[in-house]
């Protein structure tokens, strides 16, 4: 199978991966039109899909004379712009130097590469072997002007993706303002379908919300400078009938991590178009002759076997061409973070002690979070100031670290690069380091600025201090934090004409940071953090294996914070960790099993104090790390299946993980109530083979993989609210 095949007696280009196949066409009047995306159809082109009629008010080009059925404003197609009589939402708009938008964009040449595609300085998804990806590029042209268009195609037949971004190129004499540059842009045809996004708010992340596409333009988007905690840049497009194993449906994911805008619109002849790429809000590139913008990539796929087809789609190829750590299938350390123990408040010596009692139950990992540097014992002081605080750690980091160390743990610690505090050394001495509109009161959120990381002698200045306390001692972890969107944007670097780039030079900024820190040490252990997942996206995947999923630790609302991730993010990219109860966020009182079966589906960790754990509390929790380290290659690399959804009409919240082989089989839940007199429910699993027969570990029971899909298994009755259940199945020969 040719990854990328073009006709050039019916000019079509046809992608194919092992299950779906996408077309387009050179069209009249070198027009690039969007035939089909979905189940592969072999060697047929479609191109019998598009008609053409007369419609009223949809202007034709110039070249079309008197055929008034030729219309680019009902026209499928695979990139558009303003101001050439398509009225739809488009990929790209600029302003020529005469005020003018206009951007007509013809087809020009092509070039089909072994390979994938390349963006500097931005994250995308790579190859390990060039046979992984095949790259189509397509050059589009406005003649007039001499500004290009080149479209980019990466094909990954195994996994079943296919990438998309954009280069846009000023090859005229006169300077273009680029005013939206869209990463992808995708036509269907009439269907009645359904919108699935990612929603919420600080401690409630990525909630699952779907709607009806309906006439007029839906937007989910963030204005934020980062994909936000309030819009996940990753949507789904399903006909109305698709549950989670049947039905179409499309995937679209943002590989960015600043702001972003996803639109959809259903026009006046029934059709859907989907726009994803940077905000346009505030944002304006100046294109000098010569210069050119590259955006950032989209990732998308087709499923034909409902959405959890989708998620094994992304979480294959995000686990094998995305993320570049080594941790990305090795075993990732159990933790201990010392910060809802002690806040601000600690020393050498209660640092020590939460390391020790962590080392007693098997915890091979501790965190130092906020509060070890400058002038900080609270969060309104000393960020940007990255040197250790030594009243608060006396003899200073490193001897700390050694004892840690000298326990036979890893040491890991709290940073946040890109934030700077008025109180602060390096805001006295550089106040206009920060982000700050000349003649304002800067806008504040948690008392603190954010650096203007678009500067190269700020990334440089920030991460030389920081590299100067890890070069002092061996630290095997970093966690990445930021705790406010990006706000008062204004750089003090940029002229006047370029303050539009600043959002997106900004975020190129914090790239180039990260890339410096893991180029420098390999070996690290990155966690990426917004306030727990204001930030949670394809991104930060690129630089960091796993994201802090919410700093809402509770176990009840993490199902549902996880369970919206999931459709998207493999689970072994979700921080997650056991923490007290009472729980912080919402004084809520669970299990510790049900809290760990729960954080268990993540990296898994503990966020507590451990020296008031009782002796009964220590066995439970040292126990648990012993079963998390057997489960952990399944959550890891398995195939991820959503059984049941948080919800009214579910009572269990259930999901599994099934091994490649499908010879091993893990099953995690929380009954969330107790009833009087209930009624029994059966659990059926998916993914199994049916003709195997698999084994429950615990009780020794046989079923096969028929009976556990289709006939079902009686859950258990709990005995208390928030019960955890938990089976572990593999395959056997036995009778």
């Amino acid at each position: 199978m040719e990854p990328i095949k073009f006709n050039p007696q019916s000019r079509v280009f046809t992608l194919r991966t092992c299950s779906t196949m996408y077309q387009m066409q050179i069209e009249r009047y070198d027009t690039l039109v969007h035939l089909y995306y979905g189940a592969d159809l072999g060697d047929t082109e479609v191109v019998h899909r598009i008609v053409n009629l007369d419609r009223g008010f949809s202007g034709n080009p110039y070249e079309a004379e008197d055929d008034r059925r030729f219309s680019l404003d009902v026209l499928p197609q695979e990139y558009t712009a303003e101001g050439n009589g398509d009225y739809r939402i488009q990929g790209i708009e600029i302003r020529h130097t005469d005020g003018s938008n206009c951007l007509q964009l013809k087809y020009c040449s092509h070039q089909i590469l072994p390979g994938k595609y390349r963006l500097p300085g931005l994250p995308s998804l790579f190859t390990t072997q060039e046979s992984d990806a095949a790259t189509l590029e397509i050059l589009l042209k406005d003649e007039p002007s001499g500004v290009e268009v080149k479209l980019l195609y990466g094909v990954f037949p195994q996994c079943d993706v296919i990438t998309r971004a954009v280069e846009i190129t000023n090859h005229g004499t006169s300077r273009i303002a680029l005013k939206k540059a869209m990463s992808l842009e995708l036509d269907f045809p009439k269907r009645s379908m359904d919108l699935i996004h990612f929603y919420g708010r600080h401690n409630m992340e990525r909630q699952t919300e779907r709607r009806p596409i309906t006439h007029g333009i839906q937007s989910i988007e963030s204005k934020r400078g980062m994909s936000s905690h309030h819009h996940n840049p990753a949507v789904l497009i399903c006909d109305r009938r698709t549950t989670e194993d049947y039905g179409d449906c499309y995937g679209i994911v943002f590989v960015y991590s600043g702001n972003f805008e996803c639109q959809v619109e259903l026009d006046q002849a029934e059709q859907t178009r989907l726009v994803m790429g940077i905000h346009p809000s505030n944002f304006s590139f100046r294109l000098n002759s010569g210069e050119s913008f590259t955006t950032p990539e989209a990732v998308m796929t087709w499923s034909g076997k409902g959405l959890e087809q989708i998620s094994h789609h992304f979480h294959d190829a995000f686990r094998n061409h995305l993320i570049r750590s080594s941790y990305v299938n090795r075993h990732r350390p159990v933790l201990v973070n010392n910060w809802e123990a002690t806040y601000f408040q600690f020393d050498e010596k209660k640092l020590y002690g939460i390391a020790k009692a962590a080392k007693e139950i098997g915890i091979e990992l501790f965190v130092l979070d906020d509060g070890w540097f400058g002038k900080r014992d609270d969060d309104i002081s000393g960020l940007g100031d990255w040197y250790v605080n030594e009243k608060k750690i006396h003899g200073g980091l490193p001897a700390l670290v050694q004892k840690i160390h000298d326990l036979g743990m890893k040491f890991g610690i709290w940073i946040e690069p890109e934030m700077i505090s008025e109180d602060s050394d390096l805001y006295r001495l550089h106040p206009d380091w920060c982000l700050k509109v000349p003649g304002r009161n800067p806008m504040t959120s948690r008392g603190q600025l954010n650096l203007d990381v678009s500067r190269k002698e700020v990334r440089d200045y920030v991460m030389e201090q920081i590299f100067q306390v890890l070069d002092s001692c061996h630290v095997e972890y970093v966690k990445w934090d930021v705790n406010r969107a990006v706000g008062n944007v204004f750089s003090q670097s940029l002229p006047e004409d370029r303050q539009g780039e600043v959002l997106h030079r900004h975020m190129l900024g914090v790239y180039d940071m990260m890339e410096q820190l893991i180029t420098r040490y390999p070996d690290l252990l990155l966690e990426t953090c917004a306030g727990g997942g204001g930030r949670f996206d394809a991104g930060m995947l690129y630089y960091s294996p796993q994201i802090w999923c919410s700093d809402n630790t509770d176990a009840i609302d993490r199902l549902e914070i996880q369970y919206g991730t999931s459709f998207i993010y493999p689970i072994s990219t979700m921080g997650a960790h056991v923490s007290v109860c009472p729980n912080h966020q919402t004084g809520r009182t669970t299990a510790m099993n049900t809290r760990a079966v729960v954080a268990m589906s993540g990296t898994f960790g503990y966020e507590l104090d451990l020296e008031h754990m009782t002796k009964e509390e220590k066995e439970i929790a040292s126990n648990l790390i012993t079963q998390f380290k057997e489960i952990e290659p399944m959550i890891q690399n398995g195939d991820y299946y959503r059984i049941t959804a948080p919800g009214d009409e579910n009572n269990a919240v259930i999901w599994s993980f099934v091994s490649k082989d499908k010879t091993n089989v893990l099953v995690c839940g929380v009954v969330l109530r107790k009833y009087p007199n209930p009624p029994i429910t059966l659990l059926h699993l998916r993914g199994l083979d049916p003709q195997k027969k698999y084994k429950e570990t615990l009780t020794g029971q046989i079923y096969t993989g028929a009976v556990l899909m289709y006939a079902g298994i009686p859950l258990p009755l709990p005995s208390m609210d928030y019960e955890s259940l938990q089976y572990r199945f593999e395959e056997t020969d036995e009778i």
